[in-house]
């Protein structure tokens, strides 16, 4: 019994441009693109640039401008959290946030999603947390 390789997959022409089997542009509807990591431009919540989701998937706010700085540093950023979520290191539910095996629980004070860090709660999205911390190295100006 004989065993063939299928075929190579290299890039080819087509109407005049270089194309890839393995084209990874403008997944999901978006301009943006990262390779296996569908990123989808959707309205978002008041002061949210960016979610990076346990389906493996990143939002970020249809108010970004395609191609900006902005848009590099929300991609990159929320890379990371699916990064962390891909290795098991971080992932959250309704009703928590798990980071480095530590469980963080998660509650609506006040109508606002809260996340209690050493008996505090913080309003989810905040910087303090260490996940966010740990996902806001590397950028330019630390935040997004």
């Amino acid at each position: 019994m004989g065993f063939k390789l299928g075929k190579a997959r290299q890039p080819y022409m087509s109407k005049g441009e270089i194309t890839s089997k393995l084209s990874f542009d403008k997944e999901a509807g978006s301009e943006a693109s990262v390779p296996g990591t569908p990123v989808i431009r959707k309205p978002l919540a008041e002061g949210i640039l960016g979610e990076a989701n346990m389906d493996g998937t990143i939002y970020i706010s249809d108010k970004i401008i395609p191609g900006s700085e902005e848009e590099r540093q929300v991609i990159n950023h929320e890379m990371r959290h699916a990064t962390d979520m891909k290795l098991g290191k971080l992932a959250y539910g309704d009703d928590f946030v798990s980071y480095n095996g530590e469980m963080f629980e998660k509650k609506t004070i006040n109508g606002k999603d809260m996340i209690i860090v050493d008996g505090v709660a913080k309003e989810a999205g905040s910087e303090d947390f260490p996940w966010e911390k740990e996902a806001n190295k590397g950028n330019k100006n630390g935040t997004v």
